[in-house]
């Protein structure tokens, strides 16, 4: 008699969670930034580039496209597309739009941020 080797189920993947969140205020606010783009976009797209006076700034841009290795994440309906180079330093972020009387614009809450400069614009890690 054939002896029959049976393998042992393999454990179910567990889904890692988005890197950012948005709230439903920044989904509304992508879904009228897309609705009102002058070309056919996909979503927006986030990313960090070096610069500011702490060192870092938050980058939000059109996407025509999803590039290669970029994370997306739909949420309420919209697609925000997360530059690669940027994941490790918006991971557990959540993307928020904000209005006020003197300026309005997404808002990232980033628990990864150690300092910002004075004026908001840039900030450290």
């Amino acid at each position: 008699m054939a002896e029959t080797h049976i393998e042992p189920p393999k454990p179910a993947r567990r889904a890692l969670p988005p890197p950012i969140s948005l709230t439903e205020r920044a989904a509304d606010r992508v879904r009228d930034l897309v609705a009102k783009a002058s070309k056919p976009v996909l979503g927006l797209r986030v990313g960090v580039k070096a610069r500011g006076c702490s060192g870092m700034s938050y980058v939000v841009e059109y996407a025509e496209e999803r590039r290669k290795f970029e994370d997306v994440v739909e949420q309420h309906g919209v697609k925000v597309f997360i530059d690669p180079t940027a994941v490790m330093f918006l991971l557990g972020s959540t993307l928020d739009y904000r209005e006020g009387q003197m300026e309005s614009g997404f808002f990232f809450e980033n628990p990864n941020e150690k300092g910002r400069c004075g004026c908001g614009e840039s900030f450290t890690i």
